[in-house]
């Protein structure tokens, strides 16, 4: 007889992913618990789950998806025994996870000391390099002035990358192509990271023109275990935001992509990952090297297509790892790498709501018609 992995899970998330990791818990016989803000009370996710609670004030819409002390509180005060964090909001924030954790709730994703090596991208850079994997040319530290920005990308030769050292989601990015550009973007980069990660600090990396965005899904156990789930292409983006993602990644290299999958398990084990989490590549289209950029410890958005190829429920599964299950147990068959296999192509692509008529900015709208590929 299976025995689920919780008896009450809460997604600290809205919208999608909340309604995706809600499925997998029903699935696994879980029960569910949404949070909703003032402004989502009439949100799908609220309805989708077993209990739902409003969090927040009226007015604040994302503040109230970030309350650390809130979230923990109500969880604890309704006998919630794991959390699931979705993607963005406080997904790979180590102080929720270790609040989680001083609370007795379990996590679901990798533990606060992960969260917090991996969330610095100039930290994860140091990992891959002790690990012998490529990065790209940059700075070893956050420049710390527009003057040091200055000698290292003269010393890099331009074009250079302007990259906040926390967050993602192509958030505080610039392209810098001359010296007299700099400076303006070091301070863009910086607001807009300040902005949305509370931290301004950036760094800078030598910029590949043409290249592939290549990224390798993995998932750890508490036990050691670490397989992947093989790589996605996601060069097809615009102002740094992924638009079309392919699993697996079409026109690679054989050698290349065993060398990719490789780099990533050797990052991954390098930190010890014991949940999901992606490290994203950069292939030389020209030259055909590859380098690491970074490492998404959550789920992402685009994980469904690694389940459409691999047919393993990634959620399901980080759900089962972090109740301790180990990757080899009967219900994940994930202790074999070599049994692993894709089967078939997969395409997700987003659907953004921008108005053309006003320099693409974002826009709200309603969607008339949908018609699936069939």
């Amino acid at each position: 007889m299976f025995n689920p992995p919780f008896r009450k899970l809460l997604c600290a998330n809205r919208s999608e992913i909340a309604i995706r990791v809600f499925r997998s818990a029903h699935e696994l016989g879980i029960r569910t618990v949404a949070i909703y803000s003032h402004e989502d009370r009439f949100a799908l996710h609220r309805f989708k789950a077993d209990e739902a609670y409003r969090v927040g004030k009226p007015g604040e819409p994302i503040r109230a998806y970030l309350d650390i002390p809130g979230i923990v509180a109500l969880a604890k005060g309704i006998g919630v025994d794991a959390i699931h964090p979705g993607y963005g909001f406080l997904s790979e924030n180590a102080a929720f996870a270790s609040a989680c954790r001083d609370a007795g709730i379990t996590f679901v994703g990798p533990k606060p000391e992960i969260l917090a090596s991996l969330g610095d991208k100039v930290t994860a850079r140091g990992i891959a390099k002790k690990a012998n994997v490529p990065v790209l040319s940059g700075s070893d530290n956050p420049v710390t002035s527009p003057e040091e920005a200055a000698k290292l990308a003269d010393k890099l030769g331009y074009p250079v990358m302007v990259k906040a050292a926390m967050g993602g989601g192509g958030r505080g990015m610039r392209v810098v192509r001359s010296a007299d550009k700099l400076a303006e973007a070091l301070d863009q980069a910086g607001r807009e990271a300040g902005a949305a990660f509370g931290d301004a600090s950036v760094f800078l990396e030598k910029f590949v023109e043409r290249a592939k965005h290549i990224e390798v899904q993995l998932i750890g156990d508490k036990h050691g275990g670490l397989v992947h789930l093989f790589e996605r292409d996601c060069s097809i983006q615009r102002r740094h935001q992924k638009v079309v993602e392919l699993a697996p990644a079409p026109n690679l290299d054989p050698k290349v992509r065993q060398k990719i999958l490789d780099a990533a398990l050797a990052v991954g084990n390098a930190v010890g990952l014991d949940n999901a989490g992606t490290v994203e590549f950069l292939v030389d289209a020209d030259t055909g090297a590859f380098f690491f950029i970074e490492v998404n410890p959550r789920i992402q958005v685009e994980h469904t297509v690694t389940e459409v190829v691999t047919g393993f429920d990634i959620v399901g599964t980080q759900m089962m790892v972090a109740a301790g299950h180990p990757l080899g147990h009967e219900d994940l068959g994930l202790g074999d790498q070599s049994k692993i296999r894709t089967n078939g192509y997969a395409i997700q692509s987003r659907v953004t709501t921008e108005d053309p008529t006003n320099g693409f900015t974002p826009d709200y709208g309603r969607m008339s018609a949908y018609r699936s590929a069939s």
